[in-house]
């Protein structure tokens, strides 16, 4: 899991933050804000927890290698430019990462002091503040894919009453299936907590439109397990299969893909004569 004992998402209660208010943020928003100027964002991700994912080389390196994945999992084009999302891109890491490999891209993320990072590391792509559980705010069609990073897990989380879980997951699921052009894909990589956790996000993106199913790499590994959400806006397609290491003394080499059934894989449903 993302870190041992008390999770990130349960860090709260959150903080409420007035873009621009009192001059304590620059300014991020490249793209028009149509959300509310008030963001609830948990503290975890405060000035403090940006700075890591500027110095921390572990933390770098973790944050790519799932980008990279991200982006295959995507299956994009080969040799083609394309115009991706990136939900919760944090300090523009995975954003990086999608630069260095010749794609487009616009990040949303609810916390300023994340997006400040990416401003001091001269990201390439444009910035948005804004809260997921709220929707993605753009025009239908407008991606030709979207990773996230470590992110929709917690719209699992209620902090105060008027956060309803399912239903922010239905607001962000139902947005970005319409704002990913149709065909394209989404890949999330997320931390579950359990498997109700997981049962609930596959159903809100059930809901939304989505096809698809979850992605297990390195199933029997209790620190390189890594979940991916893999989702179809388009026609029913085939989940691709998760990695499964190869060990030799303990350590692991490289990744192969397996031809066995994970266990813990999800397979959404089609959603006809889903409500």
């Amino acid at each position: 899991m993302a870190c041992r004992g008390r999770r990130p998402e349960h860090s709260g209660p959150p903080e409420v933050v007035r873009p621009g208010a009192g001059g304590q943020h620059r300014s991020v928003s490249i793209l028009p804000l149509i959300f509310p100027l008030s963001f609830s964002f948990p503290q975890f991700y405060n000035k403090n927890e940006a700075g890591k994912y500027m110095r921390n080389s572990r933390m770098i390196d973790i944050q790519t290698k799932m980008a990279e994945r991200a982006l295959e999992l995507l299956s994009l084009p080969e040799g083609q430019p394309c115009y991706l999302l990136d939900v919760g891109c944090g300090s523009g890491l995975s954003g990086d990462y999608l630069s260095d490999e010749g794609h487009y891209w616009v990040g949303i993320d609810i916390s300023p002091d994340m997006l400040d990072a990416a401003l001091d590391r001269d990201t390439e792509g444009d910035l948005l503040l804004g809260d997921m559980g709220q929707g993605i705010p753009f025009k239908p069609g407008s991606f030709d894919g979207c990773i996230s990073i470590s992110a929709v897990q917690w719209l699992c989380n209620a902090n105060k009453k008027s956060d309803v879980p399912a239903r922010r997951l239905y607001c962000f699921f139902s947005s970005l299936y319409s704002a990913l052009a149709r065909g394209a894909r989404a890949v999330l990589q997320l931390y579950p907590e359990n498997s109700e956790q997981l049962e609930l996000i596959t159903a809100q993106a059930t809901k939304a439109g989505f096809t698809g199913g979850v992605v297990v790499d390195y199933p029997n590994s209790a620190k390189a397990k890594k979940f991916y959400l893999c989702l179809f806006s388009g026609p029913s397609s085939i989940v691709p299969k998760g990695l499964n290491e190869c060990t030799d003394g303990g350590e692991e080499r490289e990744s192969t893909f397996t031809n066995e059934r994970i266990p813990l894989v999800l397979t959404l449903a089609s959603t006809d004569g889903v409500s």
